[in-house]
C-alpha cells in the first residue's frame, strides 16, 4: 500500500478531522520535498525548533542531533552525499494519522558510497504538525546495518 492510497481509504471511510487533514497535507508536502530534493521547501515545513530523534550513529556522518529547520532539512543533502541515491530505495506501506500525529512505517534500502556496501531495514517515522509545521521527527530504523554498511 502506498501512502496515498492510505490516505484516501482513511479519508473515503470518514475517518479523517479537519486538524488530521492539515497534518496529512503537510506529511505529503514533506515526501514530495524529500523526493525532490528541495532542501528550502523542507526548511519551511520544518518549525523553527524541532524535537528531532534519530539514534546516533557515529559510523554514519548524517546521523547526528538535529533541532533547527535547517539543520533537519539539511539531513536529506547529507544522506545524499554519503550515499548512492540510485540505490535509494524507500517505500511506505503504513501512513497513519491522528489529529496533530502522523506515523508513517516502512521499509528502506540503499548502499554507502564510501564503502558499497548496501543497507536495508524497517522503519517507523513520527511526525507531529503544528500550525502547518513539523515540530516532531522521530526516526526508528536499523542502525546496525546502517553501521555496518558504513564500516569499510
Amino acid at each position: 500500500m502506498t501512502a496515498q492510497s492510505a490516505a484516501a481509504t482513511a479519508t473515503a471511510a470518514g475517518t479523517a478531522t479537519p486538524v488530521a487533514e492539515r497534518t496529512r497535507a503537510v506529511v505529503r508536502e514533506f515526501l514530495a520535498a524529500r523526493i525532490a530534493g528541495d532542501t528550502a521547501r523542507l526548511v519551511g515545513l520544518f518549525a523553527d525548533e524541532v524535537d528531532w530523534l534519530l539514534a546516533e550513529n557515529p559510523a554514519a556522518p548524517w546521523i547526528r542531533p538535529r533541532s533547527t529547520a535547517a539543520e533537519c532539512a539539511a539531513q536529506f543533502t547529507e544522506l545524499m552525499e554519503h550515499t548512492v541515491p540510485e540505490d535509494a530505495r524507500p517505500s511506505v506501506d503504513t501512513f497513519l494519522v491522528e489529529g496533530t500525529d502522523a506515523v508513517l512505517m516502512g521499509q528502506l534500502s540503499g548502499t554507502v558510497r564510501a564503502t558499497g556496501k548496501s543497507f536495508e531495514g524497517p522503519f517507523a517515522l513520527r511526525l507531529t504538525v503544528e500550525d502547518g509545521r513539523i515540530t516532531r521527527h522521530h526516526l526508528y530504523e536499523n542502525s546496525l546495518s546502517i553501521a555496518e554498511a558504513c564500516t569499510p
